[in-house]
């Protein structure tokens, strides 16, 4: 047998079991994947489970200014507590400071002009005086007292018109002092600095913002929205129990209190990331509370909100029973 001969067999022989090794070894179970974190629990046993956002007890506070212009100074940062009326930024106001300049030397301008109306008018009064009791007509006119009467009215005339310059003054002081004021925009509320989107020398605009120069809450008291979906509207009770779980951490939970229903079907906007999601459900929003301390949670995180609810079965035969 030459060595080509015996060389094909050997070949064939190592591929052979070659085989057989791979077989064996895609036969071989693989243990599954252990999640990263289990899924929560209901801790009832017929529930409505929804997707709950955490948000301020507030509200989330979208801070704008309702005057344009360039930052100069930002006082808070994020984690400040504010009380209502704290500044939280200052638009540039030296042009407003120079307007504010010349207003005040118009209301000092105005204030003379009065002052000289007056000095006038007491004059014209005392020459007027001299001549209305006077019985010789030899010694002053009648056309004489005439003038002297109508130079006291005009003098009169000019003391009120002094005046209301002085007035129209004083509200363009005024008008440019609110002006200033409303550049310093301030905490509306006793709240908390979650984000601070605007630094010194840049632009503040006015309007409804994408992202607001400054959001406010107040975090002393947590809310939950939760969306139930309009299948399950029917069988939500306000007066039942509720529990939320923290993603990630089942065994991190609270017991809710119920805050409110708002009594309006909205497309749903909060996704949970589920492969058997909907977008085009539409659902119930419901806000619970939970005190801060009892969850390590942040406004915007997404929590499981376990609501208490009657079996559908019993509910439906209940339904029927009535009907």
């Amino acid at each position: 047998m030459t060595l080509k001969n015996k060389i094909l067999p050997i070949l064939a022989a190592l591929g052979i079991v070659l085989a057989l090794l791979v077989a064996l070894q895609t036969q071989k179970k693989r243990p599954p994947a252990q999640p990263v974190g289990l899924p929560a629990k209901a801790p009832f046993t017929s529930y409505i489970g929804g997707a709950g956002i955490v948000e301020a007890s507030s509200n989330n506070i979208s801070i704008g200014t309702s005057l344009p212009g360039l930052v100069k100074v930002v006082y808070v940062k994020v984690g400040d507590r504010l009380k209502q009326g704290d500044p939280l930024f200052l638009i540039d106001d030296r042009d407003l400071q120079a307007q504010q300049l010349v207003k005040e030397a118009n209301r000092i301008h105005a204030q003379a002009s009065i002052n000289e109306a007056k000095a006038l008018l007491e004059d014209a009064r005392s020459q007027y005086a001299l001549v209305k009791t006077a019985t010789n007509s030899k010694a002053v006119s009648v056309d004489d007292i005439q003038k002297r009467r109508n130079a006291e009215l005009l003098a009169q005339a000019k003391v009120e018109s002094a005046g209301a310059a002085k007035e129209v003054a004083d509200a363009e002081l005024k008008a440019t002092h609110l002006m200033i004021e409303q550049l310093t925009v301030r905490a509306p509320m006793a709240c908390e600095v979650m984000q601070v989107n605007i630094r010194a020398g840049e632009y503040a605009s006015t309007g409804v913002l994408a992202t607001p120069l400054i959001l406010l809450g107040n975090l002393d008291l947590l809310y939950v929205r939760v969306d139930i979906d309009e299948n399950d509207a029917w069988r939500f009770k306000p007066e039942t129990k509720a529990v939320a779980s923290m993603r990630g951490n089942r065994d991190l939970k609270a017991d809710l209190h119920f805050v409110r229903v708002e009594p309006f079907i909205v497309a749903k906007k909060s996704l949970t990331g589920s492969s058997t999601e909907r977008v085009d459900t539409r659902v119930l929003q419901v806000l619970y509370s939970f005190p801060r301390q009892a969850l390590p949670a942040y406004v915007g995180q997404q929590m499981d909100v376990f609501i208490e609810a009657p079996d559908i079965s019993t509910t439906s035969v209940a339904v029927e029973s009535r009907l």
